[in-house]
């Protein structure tokens, strides 16, 4: 493994990305989760001194610019998509977002009422504590660092809600890696392979994430269900629920 790391670190610039489609058996069913989960999971390699917010600034433009490329192209193939999608991107942090809606208790709740004004943002630092005592999402210690991650965001029109299509971030280092394990109470991971060997400097330092493949779908072609684009399992309730406002589930 270790010399394995030693190749990836010449790589500089390189990455990869895999097709991934998995199943969240315990996933909350609902108009925008399924147990099916279909992403574009990507890796690129970077160097120490890419770690900062102006590199990954950089990278979330140059993913919304795909996005609305995307969109352009499915409008002149499809003139009948109404979908509009804004290229600027608002970037805030979940702490800013906080102090902006003192009056609202969640971070989705924030979202939503942040992206009906802006259209496309990246909510930045996500994972730690907040002022108020409480995260404004879940992050996992030992994935992105706190400090350096963000979700992009765009809204959203037929759900009239904020939309996730991408959680990414730049990777944990060792000092990030460090701190957060212990601030997450996770200090036994410590042992594991993947985490020993970040701790020792034997991986490079990298940005990635992930796109929600059947999300991105949702939003571009203009459905209100994830299960009008991707075949699923679905309980009884949201089959007669569907069937009753005309939704055709795959």
């Amino acid at each position: 493994s270790r010399g394995l790391g030693d190749v990836y670190k010449r790589q500089v610039g390189n990455g990869l990305y895999t097709d991934m489609n998995a199943i969240r058996r315990d996933e909350a069913l609902d108009n925008i989760h399924s147990i099916y989960v279909d992403q574009w999971d990507w890796e690129k390699i970077i160097t120490r001194e890419n770690r900062n917010l102006d590199f990954l600034k950089l990278i979330v433009r140059a993913i919304v610019g795909a996005i609305c490329d995307t969109n352009d192209r499915l409008h002149v193939r499809f003139p009948q998509l109404r979908t509009e999608l804004s290229r600027e991107v608002t970037f805030i942090t979940a702490q800013e977002l906080e102090d902006m809606y003192p009056g609202l208790e969640t971070g989705s709740q924030r979202e939503n009422a942040f992206v009906r004004e802006h259209k496309t943002a990246c909510v930045m630092q996500i994972g730690g504590l907040l002022r108020s005592g409480k995260p404004h999402d879940g992050r996992a210690p030992d994935y992105d660092d706190w400090t350096l991650n963000g979700d992009i965001l765009m809204w959203n029109p037929v759900l009239e809600r904020s939309f996730e299509v991408s959680s990414m971030g730049i990777r944990v280092d060792q000092a990030a890696l460090d701190r957060q394990l212990t601030a997450a109470g996770c200090d036994e991971r410590r042992n594991l392979p993947f985490h020993q060997m970040l701790l020792n400097g034997e991986l490079p330092q990298s940005i990635g994430g992930g796109i929600g493949q059947s999300r991105l779908c949702m939003l571009l072609i203009g459905t209100c269900h994830i299960g009008e684009v991707q075949a699923s399992l679905w309980d009884k309730e949201t089959v007669e629920t569907c069937e009753k406002a005309g939704i055709t589930l795959l």
